[in-house]
């Protein structure tokens, strides 16, 4: 899995004019004192281990004491700011307790761990390159997921919340096996929509590490949901079937699970279930789709040659002209979308 992470680089882009007016527009941008590239000024790094000895690929990053003091500061700020309302009156109470450093991937994070010294808990958030085809796929999330998306962006720095969840390898490897047959029906339901949302969005490389299994108790039942925690292959890949997670190796046992536990009317059930709460979505939000939309058919994102493999491909799945004719990848996003509004309306719809 180690080689498959680092084989999986692509350009990255860089956050243009449309995009930084949208981002001011909806108050994403921010103002802070640390750059991602102050904290790759790092003395020195120890490997991070999990509990079973094994090497996370993380490396715990330490500084000169000189500017320990006011990374922390600053660190702390970007905690506040993140969270709350940026009043610096709990910087008291706030200690940054670890700064660990990426080694693989795309995006290459810091990984920031502040704990509350009051009560002993803590937060985790992420320091990254900002890159405009990851904050079209947070904005997309947003906007279409059920799932509210917490980041901030200061010139050519993101600055992400943590998504909380168990990492769909690891909960294939250690907790799936305990799962009811009730429970493993359910998360086979919730694959189903992930799955619909991923492809209608065009998010990309859902492989079971690139996305969290979220065990909620309701009740008297344990119930799951499903969050992606990786948006760097937002509308990037030329395939369309890179954009289907049933479809890759790492997720073969998800896709066992709707194979045993559903019937092929109950997939089409929640696939239509899916599709129509996200025109829901789209129709309560109407302005905020169409100025991320201006701005996404603005910006290059993927090389010609993938917008036009993936625009025949989806073509001749939908046969929707529309697609064949996208010249850009935010074109080839509003034409799945306006062919959900098409397919899937309600009454009182325009």
């Amino acid at each position: 899995m180690t080689n498959e992470k680092q084989q999986l680089k692509k350009e990255s882009f860089p956050i243009n004019k449309p995009l930084r007016d949208y981002l001011d527009t909806y108050k994403r941008l921010t103002k802070t004192n640390v750059f991602y590239e102050d904290l790759l000024r790092f003395q020195g790094a120890i490997s991070v281990f999990d509990k079973e000895g094994k090497d996370t690929l993380w490396v715990r990053v330490y500084y000169n004491e000189y500017e320990r003091a006011e990374i922390d500061k600053n660190l702390k700020k970007i905690y506040t700011l993140l969270h709350s309302d940026g009043n610096e009156s709990s910087f008291a109470f706030l200690n940054v307790d670890q700064i660990d450093f990426c080694t693989f991937g795309n995006s290459k994070p810091f990984r920031i761990k502040v704990r509350n010294i009051l009560n002993d808990n803590y937060t985790h958030f992420y320091i990254k390159k900002a890159d405009a085809s990851r904050i079209y796929g947070l904005e997309l999330e947003h906007i279409l997921s059920p799932n509210r998306i917490n980041y901030l962006v200061f010139k050519d720095t993101l600055i992400e919340e943590h998504i909380v969840g168990i990492p769909g390898d690891v909960f294939i490897e250690k907790n799936l096996k305990e799962c009811t047959e009730h429970e493993k029906a359910q998360i086979a339901k919730q694959f189903v929509k992930f799955n619909e949302r991923c492809m209608i969005g065009l998010l990309g490389d859902m492989r079971s590490y690139n996305f969290v299994i979220i065990p909620i108790y309701d009740f008297d039942q344990l119930v799951f949901k499903i969050r992606a925690i990786d948006f760097d292959q937002q509308s990037y890949e030329g395939s369309f079937k890179l954009y289907k997670p049933h479809l890759f190796k790492e997720n073969f046992q998800y896709n066992q699970l709707v194979q045993n536990k559903l019937s092929q009317s109950s997939i089409e059930q929640y696939q239509n279930e899916e599709r129509s709460v996200l025109v829901k979505r789209l129709r309560d939000s109407k302005v905020r789709i169409h100025d991320l939309l201006v701005a996404m058919k603005s910006t290059p994102l993927a090389p010609k040659e993938h917008i036009e493999q993936l625009g025949k491909e989806i073509y001749n799945y939908t046969l929707d002209l529309n697609f064949k004719k996208a010249t850009s990848m935010g074109e080839i996003v509003e034409a799945a979308l306006n062919f959900m509004k098409r397919n899937f309306r309600f009454e009182g719809d325009d």
